[in-house]
C-alpha cells in the first residue's frame, strides 16, 4: 500500500548522521571499528559518484529528488519485502488508512468501464442522506469528467476538508438524464467491522485493523447479543479471511475481547527494548460463547496474531486454509517533511512461542472452497510470505525443512456458496460434529 536535495546537501546530511553515531574520541576506536567506518565512507563515495554520473550523462535530464527517493527506497526494500520508504503523500495516505477516518462522502466505490461505480453508500453519511444508490455511476466531479482518471485519483478528489462542498454527476440505470447531487463532506469513519445475525449465530467480519476496529467489534457483539438474545445465541463466527492486517495494538485488543487471561502475542527485536509481551485482561465480551475463526491465504499479520492467540489458548476453533505467514512487525519512523520509513523491527510469536513467519497459522479444521466452473484453473493459491523474495526466514525452521505459507484465498460472493462459512454455521448449530470443535481449554497454553 506504499511508496530535494543537491548532492552536496545530501552528503553533508549523511556525513553528519554518521558522525553522530561515533564515540566522541575517534582515536579510541578499535582498529576493526575504524576500518568499518572507513569502508562505509567509501561506499557513500560510490553512491555520490554514481549519482553524479547519472545527472551528467543519462539520456534525459533526471529529477534529483526522484533519484534520491529511489535510492532510499531501494536500500529499504533490499532488507525484506515489508520495509519501504513512504514519500509525504504515501505517508499521509497511510495515516488516513490506519486512523480509519477522513473527510469525505461516505461511499464505497470501484472502477467499471472507466467510470466510478458506487458499490454501497455508508449509512448516515452525506452520500446516503443525499440518496446516492448502489450501482450509480459517477461520471463527473465538480463538472470534471471522471473518464481517464484512475480510481485512486477519483477517490482523492472526493475526499477533502470537512464542510467543503462537491457536486457529483451521476448516471443511474433507467433514468434518462444524468443526476446532479450536491454534497458537503463530513467525517467518515471506515467500517472495518461488519456484522449480521445468521439465525441464532452472530457473524463478525473484520476486513482490516485500524483505530476504529475494537470499538466496532464491541458495538457489533453488543448489537448481536441483544438482537438474537443471550439465551438463544449459540456462538460467534469471527471472519478474518482476506484481512491483510493493520495495527498491532488493535489485534491485541480484538484478541483480548475473547480472552480472560494469558499472553496474546510477544514481539522480539534485535535489541532488548524492542521485545514486548502483550497479555489479556479479565473480561470476555461474549461471556464464553463458542467461537469459530475463519482464515485463508489472504489472512496476514494482525489477523494471524488474533487467530494464533485464540487457537493457542483453545478459545476458538480455527477453520479454513493456511494463513499468509507474515510474522514481522513494522515500525513507522517519521522523517519530518520528507515522509517516513516503514522498517521491520521485530518478529512476533504466538502464546506457545511459535513464529508465524513464512509458516502461517494452520487451521484446526481445513475446509477448501469449491471453485465455480468459470474460475477453475484461474484462481490459484495465494503466494504466501514464504514465496516472497528476500523474506525473513523462520528461525524455527530446521535444516532441510521447507517453509510454507499461503493457500486458497477465494471467498464466494454468496453466503450459501461459502463452504467455510456454512461449515462453521453447521458446527455451531450442532448439525455437524468435529473433534476440533469445541476446543478443550485444558489443552491450551498455560495461563
Amino acid at each position: 500500500m506504499m511508496r530535494k536535495a543537491s548532492l552536496l546537501i545530501t552528503g553533508v546530511l549523511i556525513g553528519a548522521s554518521a558522525a553522530m553515531t561515533l564515540p566522541h574520541v575517534p582515536g579510541l576506536l578499535p582498529g576493526a571499528a575504524v576500518a568499518a567506518v572507513s569502508d562505509t565512507y567509501r561506499q557513500l563515495n560510490l553512491f555520490g559518484d554514481v549519482f553524479e554520473r547519472i545527472r551528467a550523462d543519462y539520456v534525459e535530464k533526471p529529477d534529483d529528488g526522484q533519484l534520491i527517493e529511489a535510492a532510499v527506497n531501494g536500500m529499504l526494500t533490499s532488507l525484506d519485502p515489508h520495509s519501504s520508504y513512504l514519500n509525504p503523500k504515501d505517508f499521509k495516505d497511510m495515516q488516513v488508512q490506519t486512523r480509519g477516518e477522513f473527510g469525505g462522502l461516505g461511499i464505497e466505490v470501484t472502477m467499471e468501464d472507466g467510470l466510478v461505480k458506487v458499490v454501497s453508500p455508508i449509512d448516515d453519511t452525506p452520500a446516503a442522506k443525499a440518496g446516492v444508490l448502489a450501482g450509480d455511476k459517477i461520471i463527473a466531479l465538480d463538472g470534471e469528467n471522471v473518464q481517464g482518471l484512475s480510481l485512486n485519483e477519483a477517490v482523492e478528489k472526493m475526499r477533502g476538508a470537512v464542510n467543503t462542498p462537491i457536486t457529483l454527476t451521476i448516471r443511474r440505470d433507467k433514468v434518462e438524464k444524468p443526476i446532479e447531487v450536491k454534497l458537503v463532506r463530513a467525517v467518515i469513519r471506515v467500517q472495518s467491522v461488519r456484522s449480521r445475525a445468521e439465525g441464532e449465530v452472530g457473524y463478525l467480519r473484520i476486513s482490516s485493523f485500524n483505530e476504529q476496529t475494537f470499538d466496532g467489534l464491541k458495538d457489533a457483539i453488543d448489537k448481536l447479543t441483544a438482537e438474537i438474545g443471550a439465551d438463544k445465541l449459540k456462538g460467534f463466527i469471527l471472519d478474518l479471511r482476506n484481512n491483510p492486517g493493520g495495527l498491532l495494538d488493535q489485534s491485541v485488543a480484538v484478541s483480548d475481547a475473547f480472552l480472560e487471561r494469558g499472553e496474546i502475542v510477544s514481539t522480539r527485536g534485535r535489541h532488548a527494548d524492542q521485545s514486548t509481551r502483550y497479555s489479556a485482561r479479565a473480561g470476555d465480551l461474549t461471556n464464553g460463547k463458542p467461537l469459530i475463526v475463519l482464515i485463508n491465504g489472504g489472512s496476514a499479520s494482525a489477523s494471524e496474531i488474533v487467530a494464533g492467540a485464540l487457537k493457542d489458548h483453545r478459545r476458538a476453533t480455527v477453520l479454513g486454509t493456511r494463513s499468509f505467514g507474515k510474522g514481522s512487525v513494522q515500525t513507522i519512523i517519521p522523517l519530518g517533511s520528507n515522509g517516513a520509513i516503514r522498517l521491520t523491527t521485530a518478529r512476533y510469536y504466538t502464546p506457545s512461542g511459535a513464529s508465524i513467519q513464512a509458516k502461517g497459522i494452520t487451521p484446526d479444521i481445513e475446509v477448501v472452497q469449491d471453485l465455480p466452473p468459470e474460475l477453475a484453473g484461474q484462481v490459484d493459491d495465494t503466494r504466501g510470505e514464504a514465496n516472497l523474495r528476500g523474506h525473513l526466514t523462520n528461525e524455527g525452521t530446521k535444516d532441510g525443512q521447507a517453509e510454507e505459507s499461503g493457500s486458497q484465498a477465494y471467498v464466494p460472493p454468496e453466503a450459501k456458496d461459502d463452504k467455510q462459512l456454512q461449515t462453521a454455521l453447521a458446527l455451531l448449530r450442532g448439525v455437524q460434529i468435529n473433534q476440533a470443535f469445541p476446543p478443550n481449554p485444558a489443552d491450551g497454553v498455560p495461563n
